[in-house]
């Protein structure tokens, strides 16, 4: 696992390679990086991967030892969906989270020129950051939540200096004559919106082992291998920019992950949810593709679909989960809980946590699939 990174950082390496050998004026070679040239952004890459490789090992390294400042300081939960009563420390995602902001600040010299959206960038990870783990250690309501939300994304949204047109999809582009549309000013609302869901759609989205770490690892995937197709167009120094913020996040998952999934070990906590989910709202924005982001979000906006009634005005339960049957391990759905989770359980019938988890990891990258096909 902690390879990984290194070897997406080789495959990239290859892509820009590629890329260059076509045309020697390839876009690839980017202005905005502080030093040009092919091999110069190899060679940037290839410092990434070995950064983000060192945060998958700490991230492993230290998550041990945060467990125990945990459940000292009242930290931790109890898994309802075992028969064991022990307490498992929670707000672990504090870890990778923190070591990855210290990776990310390592690549601000590779972008002189967009040092400002880079800060406001990490600006915004850092602000969900903190909320996250005020919301684990103060139990906040929803409406300051989604409030604070609108707060975290906003110095991304001034220091935005981007496009605001889309692109109008293939099969449209006859029926409306145009292949390009501005929204001006509704384009960074649209924006502001997309970050307040990015982060609030992971944290809904949980409740089994390894599902929030599971889903952000698809995610982030499916993102980094847009990315590497897109380093060939005109927008090929946002998606280098990209690549740089996305590996470590990928890696520090990982060791996350490591203790997350089944039978887990720690808990992540909303800290780790809306950093996450903070972190592809920055990518999406600052690699400009923000719309073909929301196409790796399928299985995260049906349940926020599923979820809107029970979060609007119907009884909300403090956890939405299945039903555990202790004698047989296994997990049932309860209608009443309106989530993908439970429609998964009814569409498919009890089975284990371990198994359930699989199973929606799996719709995940099926989803994220299904995304490219849409796009490309």
């Amino acid at each position: 696992l902690g390879l990984i990174p290194v070897l997406l950082g080789v495959i990239v390496q290859v892509y820009v390679g590629l890329q260059h050998d076509r045309d020697s004026t390839s876009s690839a070679e980017s202005p905005h990086l502080l030093l040009s040239g092919t091999s110069a952004i190899s060679l940037q890459l290839c410092f990434c991967a070995v950064i983000s490789l060192l945060g998958y090992f700490a991230t492993v390294t230290l998550i041990p030892s945060v467990k125990p400042l945990c459940l000292k300081a009242g930290l931790f939960g109890r898994d309802i969906n075992k028969n064991s009563s022990d307490k498992v420390p929670e707000s672990l995602g504090i870890v990778p989270a923190t070591l990855y902001v210290v990776c990310a600040m390592l690549f601000q010299p590779f972008f002189q020129d967009m040092l400002g959206e880079y800060n406001a960038a990490l600006t915004s990870m850092c602000f969900m950051l903190f909320l996250g783990f005020a919301d684990d250690v103060l139990d906040l309501r929803w409406r300051y939540k989604l409030s604070l939300s609108f707060l975290g994304a906003l110095p991304l949204l001034v220091a935005y200096s981007g496009s605001t047109s889309i692109v109008i999809p293939l099969p449209l582009q006859p029926l409306l004559g145009i292949s390009v549309f501005n929204l001006g000013i509704l384009y960074h609302l649209y924006m502001l919106f997309l970050a307040v869901f990015c982060t609030n759609s992971i944290n809904i989205y949980a409740g089994i082992n390894g599902l929030e770490t599971g889903q952000s690892f698809v995610i982030g995937c499916a993102i980094f291998i847009h990315n590497v197709l897109q380093l060939g167009s005109a927008e090929a120094s946002n998606h280098l920019l990209s690549i740089f913020l996305i590996l470590p996040f990928i890696s520090t998952t990982l060791g996350l992950m490591y203790y997350n999934w089944y039978p887990s070990s720690v808990f992540v906590g909303d800290t780790y949810t809306y950093f996450a989910g903070m972190t592809f709202a920055v990518v999406g924005i600052l690699g400009h593709f923000s719309k073909t982001l929301m196409l790796f979000f399928i299985p995260q906006m049906l349940n926020f679909l599923i979820s809107l009634p029970q979060l609007l005005w119907l009884p909300c339960p403090r956890h939405r989960l299945p039903r555990y049957d202790p004698e047989t391990g296994l997990l049932h759905a309860i209608p009443s809980n309106l989530t993908l989770i439970n429609v998964a359980l009814l569409i498919m019938g009890p089975t284990t946590e371990k198994e359930l988890g699989r199973r929606l990891c799996i719709f995940q990258a099926l989803c994220c699939s299904l995304g490219f096909l849409i796009r490309y």
